[in-house]
């Protein structure tokens, strides 16, 4: 899915991008970014067809590439904010 992200980059200057979604949950997301961000930064993830905005922490960064794979935590769940039937509690994934 694609949506818009604007925050703060590595350089200190503000950006918006559009980007695009790996993984999503009622928790955050895993995004591809183009801009370097700095862990701990704060984001605004805006959808496309609600412009609902929902604000996010980056807890994690993947490896510097053309795009950056960056985990975003919302600060309040937000299951309804991709439109789909995101159920809280339910199953993520492994089980290890």
């Amino acid at each position: 899915m694609k949506l818009q992200a604007h925050g703060r980059g590595h350089n200190g200057r503000k950006f918006r991008e559009t980007c695009e979604t790996v993984v999503v949950n009622s928790h955050g997301a895993l995004i591809l970014l183009k801009h370097e961000i700095d862990d701990g930064e704060m984001l605004v993830l805006t959808h496309p067809e609600t412009m609902e905005e929902q604000e996010c922490r980056v807890v994690y960064l993947g490896e510097p590439a053309e795009r950056q794979r960056v985990g975003v935590e919302f600060l309040t769940p937000a299951p309804r904010f991709w439109g789909l039937d995101l159920e809280e509690g339910a199953p993520s994934g492994d089980a290890n």
